[in-house]
């Protein structure tokens, strides 16, 4: 695919350029959007063309020789191309200034001049500013009727005023005024937020709640100028244009408030709504939302955005991000919500989404998207990103919740690499049922209640024991067995995982006194993390352990998943150094599943490599799984290591491995792992050592 340049995604000003008004998109043919559209340009139309015959050549002609009607079709144009923006009604674009002079034409010449010179505007406005054509003859046709609306009211009242029989009010007609005001105000806002309503699939009580009452402060103010405007045009014309200057100054105080709460609900860089307005929006779809539908929200995290910023710096990072920001907004629907929530981390908000499975289309969009080359500063990146998904009311029913828990999607998604994930309450670790396991584990540890099963380690070549891996067990007095692969990632996610390392090294180290002194020279390895083996409690623990059951230091083994090859201070940590004086032996555990290199592996003291048996269980099977588990045995073997097998699980994978030069396996067909019981006949029955026993304090 093409790199897109700069220039593609960003302004002039180095901004991400805001993304083209939805509103110009055609609707879909047969929509309701369009035969909305169809009805009321129809409508609109007609009657405009009906009151344009109806003003005569005669007419026409005064109308082009009055110097105070071309000042008042001027301050028309000008007002429609400048309207008044205030916050609440962004939504349906503000309220065209051109109202007062609309409205006074219409009290003053008529409807026809009225409509005839709003239509011209309008459509000048609609060039200017390149809008649709569907869109320009929707505004036309509303206006439109707007006014036919106004002159029938006044109608009601006798009031019946042509360019050859102008009308201007007083005092008396203020009753016809004001109704003719609200018909104006009514016909037009409820046509436009019926428009709102459909293209943003929000309901139209909301979009009126949001936007009419803003505007009828603004409309109220404007057309109870436009008799104003009449009296001075009947009595004094050249005042008209004086008009300007509190209109000026209703603009320009709406826009500086305008920009205000724009700067208190967006993001100064990416111009994004911020938490606060998604706060905003998403409260607004929970209370609006439908039992058939679901409200979606996404949370998304850029995926080594870090490594940009820490090598280009952060102006090529905003820029990335202003980039980010083009392409999200470009790939939702109309109606969605993309935010900013601060760094490298926006948000999505679905207002209306039918199932899980149409959010995941959305996310997968959204990820397609991004994917998309950048060229920057020359050079080309490849971005991707991690999208989590909270749905309500499937995950939680308010927005904390369902942000929290898009939170907890995202991080499974980083973690398992799959890009998208939804909210599963198992894996939330601060789901109420997992911060009650963490307390009952709290609990478990300090009654010693956890155990420890043992996993022998075979050589291939000769079937002698190499030792055995400790394997925790826990039996939950309700739950019932509960599997390590539940408790383990909660404990390494919160502060037990110190405490639990050191009640498995505890056990271990009292367990290998037992088999040692009784002739049993057998090495337990342990598990332990990352974390773990960069704490420096860690070998004051071993040593006053092997000490106290006077052990050698080889009677206890370590293993350390191959993520510690990722992080820079294992080889620098002072526990590694501390762990090879004191002559502790070091496994690297599930090699084959990270990203390691050999210079990395060189650089990490182990004895040791086992194989992951991800790979090992396809022997047989996948030919390159057999490719990557015999180079692996050949790196390790190269280096001067030993390779170690996990997941044999049948004769015909031992004699593969062997036949590879693999030097132990792990697995159900050679040994499952044992209690400490079992686990003393089974090795005294391999070793052919007598049946003695002995225990240790």
């Amino acid at each position: 695919m093409p790199c897109p340049e700069i220039g593609d995604s960003t302004g002039p000003t180095g901004r991400a350029s805001a993304p083209p008004d939805t509103r110009d998109a055609g609707p879909r043919l047969g929509s309701p959007l369009w035969t909305y559209f169809a009805a009321i340009i129809t409508i609109g139309l007609t009657a405009l063309m009906v009151a344009s015959v109806r003003l005569g050549g005669p007419e026409l002609a005064l109308l082009a020789g009055e110097p105070l009607f071309w000042v008042l079709v001027a301050l028309v144009f000008l007002g429609e191309l400048r309207p008044v923006m205030v916050s609440s009604s962004a939504l349906v674009g503000g309220t065209p200034t051109s109202t007062m002079f609309t409205f006074a034409v219409l009290m003053h010449y008529g409807l026809s001049a009225a409509a005839i010179m709003q239509a011209v505007a309008m459509l000048v406005s609609g060039l200017v500013h390149k809008r649709a054509w569907h869109r320009i003859a929707f505004n036309i046709a509303q206006v439109t009727l707007a006014c036919l609306a106004a002159a029938v009211t006044f109608g009601m009242f006798g009031v019946h005023p042509r360019p050859m029989s102008t009308w201007t009010p007083s005092g008396a007609d203020i009753p016809a005024i004001l109704l003719a005001g609200l018909a104006y105000f009514l016909v037009r806002g409820l046509l436009v937020c019926g428009a709102v309503a459909l293209h943003e699939r929000k309901s139209v009580i909301r979009v009126l709640k949001t936007s009419l009452l803003p505007q009828g402060l603004v409309y109220g103010a404007l057309l109870g100028l436009a008799p104003l405007v009449v009296v001075v045009m009947e009595h004094s014309a050249g005042l008209v244009p004086l008009f300007v200057a509190p209109l000026a100054a209703v603009y320009f105080t709406a826009t500086l408030s305008m920009r205000r709460d724009h700067q208190a609900m967006h993001d100064g860089l990416t111009g994004l709504p911020n938490r606060k307005l998604l706060i905003l929006r998403t409260e607004e779809a929970l209370a609006e939302a439908r039992e058939d539908e679901r409200v979606g929200l996404f949370l998304l995290d850029l995926d080594r955005f870090k490594e940009v910023n820490d090598t280009l710096g952060h102006p090529v990072g905003d820029l990335l991000l202003q980039i980010v920001a083009h392409r999200l907004t470009h790939s939702v629907r109309p109606g969605d919500v993309v935010a900013r929530l601060g760094g490298d981390e926006f948000a999505v908000l679905l207002p209306q989404i039918r199932d899980a499975q149409a959010a995941k289309e959305v996310a997968s969009r959204l990820r397609v998207a991004l994917t998309e080359p950048v060229r920057l500063e020359g050079m080309t990146f490849d971005l991707d990103a991690s999208i989590g998904i909270a749905l309500y009311p499937d995950h939680a029913p308010d927005f904390e919740l369902l942000l929290q828990r898009s939170d907890v999607a995202m991080y499974m998604a980083k973690e398992a690499r799959s890009g998208v994930e939804f909210y599963v309450a198992e894996r939330d670790r601060n789901s109420p049922e997992r911060l009650s396991l963490l307390g009952d584990l709290r609990r478990a540890i300090d009654g010693a209640e956890l155990d420890l099963h043992y996993q022998p380690k075979v050589a291939l070549l000769d079937g002698r024991v190499e030792g055995v891996e400790a394997l925790l067990r826990w039996w939950h007095p309700v739950r019932g067995p509960v599997s390590p692969a539940e408790f383990i990632p909660l404990a390494e996610q919160s502060y037990l995982m110190r405490e639990l390392t050191q009640y498995v090294i505890a056990k271990a180290l009292a367990q290998a006194a037992r088999w040692w002194h009784a002739g049993l020279e057998v090495p337990i390895s342990v598990n332990v993390s990352a974390r773990d083996l960069l704490d420096s409690g860690l070998p004051d623990q071993l040593s006053a352990g092997l000490a106290r059951y006077s052990l050698p230091a080889k009677a206890i083994h370590l293993e350390v998943t191959e993520r510690i090859l990722m992080t820079d201070q294992a080889y620098s940590a002072d526990t590694i150094r501390t762990l090879a004086e004191l002559g502790v032996p070091l496994a690297l555990d599930d090699f084959g599943t990270g990203y390691s290199t050999l210079v990395r592996l060189q650089r990490l003291q182990v004895d040791e490599v086992k194989i992951d048996a991800s790979f090992v269980r396809k022997l047989g099977e996948s030919a390159d799984d057999e490719r990557i588990v015999r180079s692996i045995i050949d790196l390790v073997r190269s280096l001067g290591l030993r390779a170690v097998a996990e997941g044999v699980e049948s004769a015909d994978i031992a004699a593969q491995l062997r036949g590879m030069g693999c030097h132990a396996g792990q697995g159900w067909w050679l040994a499952e792992p044992m209690p400490a019981e079992e686990a003393v006949v089974w090795l005294r029955s391999r070793m052919r050592l007598p049946m003695a026993t002995s225990t240790v304090d």
